[in-house]
């Protein structure tokens, strides 16, 4: 059994925090509307940036990244929840998103 929570994109709050943990070029194609980015191999030293007292919804392409990450936060302290399918469900789901430069939002 693991140490965090996994979610379905359709038990996710309106205004949850959505950490994203994909890389940039990843993030730049398309991206749940107001998530946070902060790529995976750079969470260890970034950490701090985080606020411990937030619940953060964890989310990256399907769900492997994010749950590394989540792992990661939840023995640190922090409460990280997995997002089960991740930005390919979100997508899917007709979950609000957007991407830079205005382009029509895609999954990578």
């Amino acid at each position: 059994m693991s140490a965090f929570e996994t979610v379905d994109v359709n038990e996710i709050p309106a205004d949850a925090a959505i950490l994203d943990v994909r890389e940039d070029d990843e993030w730049t194609l398309g991206r749940a509307a107001g998530a946070q980015h902060l790529p995976l191999g750079q969470l260890p030293d970034r950490l701090e940036e985080l606020d411990p007292d937030t619940d953060y919804y964890v989310i990256c392409r399907t769900g492997g990244r994010s749950a590394r990450a989540a792992e990661f936060m939840v023995g640190r302290g922090y409460t990280a929840i997995n997002v089960a399918g991740g930005s390919g469900a979100w997508l899917e789901a007709g979950k609000p998103m957007e991407a830079d430069g205005g382009a029509e939002p895609t999954v990578k």
